[in-house]
């Protein structure tokens, strides 16, 4: 059954409201991302130490998701007030699991035969796993150039592949065009309820910490449902009364090949362009065309945040140094964030006193 408290989906642009009783995409309206709303009343987390421990601020009853334990995963202390928040510990070893369990847990509550979606890799993967958990066919299109293992993850979970020349925006376009007419698309913020899944990152955070916050949160952006969620997730959590009006600063990591939001932040916009002729070997980074770009600079802005490019020749190196410091299986992605990171610190944005999160987003054994 769905959760009670959730009221409704409203637009994050222009707020038009959606029901959350049928299948939704982007608004009807302006074509932009949903916002999942819920009547807020402060809760205990309980259950196993998963993301199904926060079921209140959650749109699906647990007892009806399409779950393989994902979330909850380890907030590691690495010196100097630092500490990665390690995504690579959840099933398919990246947080994408933490979005597809809940769009896949809705999709198939409101009635979708099958699923699709457009990756740079590890949200297909987790599209297929969470598809085969829930019996339902998955279409997936990535980029050609993915590194074969996320290819070859989809495929063993029984995922239809196609790999498209170009970017992942030319893997949607495949797919709008040639795709299953009877999938339903659960693209990064072409439904609203990954979002949700990528949310209990702070709300995890919140609990890890017994009930505090870190001073900022440096985190790798490709599409920013991350990002979007856990700026969502503090406001909830203020309505409830757990914090106060204060936030963690925000900090989004691109890389310099492709750094739509790093960008548009910079140059003070309010909304993203589409980055030409995208280049970069941190896969999930390769996004031109963000949709809930705008999204995310408002949160970045809110927060008192910041956004950072970084060179190609930086991220495999500041991945390398990261695991051999820490044990740590780092990504690229997390590559880009470790390196950010050091950069902050060296210029004093991130002062010596502060709580600082970096996100690993995945396991790094794909890339190799």
């Amino acid at each position: 059954m769905l959760n009670p408290r959730l009221t409704g989906l409203s637009c994050f642009a222009c707020g038009a409201a959606h029901d959350h009783r049928s299948l939704q995409t982007v608004c009807v309206k302006c074509g932009m991302p949903l916002r999942v709303d819920y009547d807020l009343q402060r809760f205990t987390p309980s259950g196993p130490p998963t993301l199904w421990r926060y079921a209140p601020v959650l749109p699906i009853d647990r007892a009806d998701a399409v779950t393989l334990a994902e979330g909850f995963t380890p907030l590691l202390a690495v010196g100097d007030g630092m500490f990665v928040k390690d995504e690579s510990r959840n099933p398919t070893g990246s947080f994408k699991a933490r979005g597809m369990s809940l769009a896949v847990s809705m999709a198939r509550f409101l009635g979708a035969r099958s699923l699709a979606a457009p990756s740079a890799g590890n949200a297909a993967g987790a599209l297929a796993a969470y598809g085969a958990a829930a019996a339902l066919p998955v279409t997936v299109a990535m980029p050609d150039d993915t590194p074969r293992a996320f290819v070859e993850e989809c495929r063993h979970y029984g995922a239809q592949v196609h790999l498209v020349a170009g970017t992942i925006a030319d893997a949607g376009k495949y797919l709008r065009e040639h795709g299953p007419r009877d999938a339903f698309d659960v693209s990064t913020l072409k439904e609203p309820y990954r979002i949700e899944g990528k949310k209990t990152m702070a709300y995890e955070l919140y609990e890890q910490f017994d009930g505090a916050l870190p001073d900022a949160v440096v985190y790798p952006t490709g599409g920013g449902t991350g990002l979007v969620g856990m700026w969502k997730a503090f406001d909830e959590m203020q309505a409830m009364g757990f914090i106060g009006a204060a936030r963690p600063r925000l900090v989004s990591v691109q890389a310099e090949g492709c750094a739509p939001v790093v960008k548009a932040f910079l140059e003070g916009a309010e909304r993203t362009e589409p980055w030409a002729s995208p280049h970069t070997q941190a896969y999930g980074l390769r996004v031109p065309s963000p949709i809930g770009g705008f999204i995310c600079l408002r949160a970045l802005r809110e927060t008192r945040g910041t956004a950072m490019a970084i060179p190609e020749n930086e991220i495999a190196p500041a991945a390398r140094e990261l695991s051999q410091r820490t044990g740590i299986d780092v990504c690229p992605e997390g590559g880009a964030a470790w390196a950010a990171t050091k950069r902050l610190r060296e210029s004093g944005w991130l002062r010596e006193s502060d709580r600082v999160v970096v996100f690993n987003t995945g396991t790094g054994l794909k890339y190799r």
